[in-house]
């Protein structure tokens, strides 16, 4: 039996930009609200869930 080896370059979760601490309270990031769980992704013009395909428009 061989050695396992270790992944190289292995990136670390992003999960920790989706909340933020305002005024001593911890804030999450827009939710989905069909799925309830996943992060709506922020893109120029919209919110998207890559789970469900849900799309909000930004005014």
């Amino acid at each position: 039996m061989g050695k396992k080896k270790k992944p190289k370059n292995k990136r670390p979760s992003k999960k920790w930009e989706k909340y933020k601490v305002e005024a001593g309270k911890l804030v999450k990031a827009k939710t989905c609200p069909r799925c309830r769980i996943h992060f709506l992704a922020d893109h120029k013009d919209r919110w998207y869930c890559g789970n469900c395909h849900y799309l909000e428009v930004k005014k």
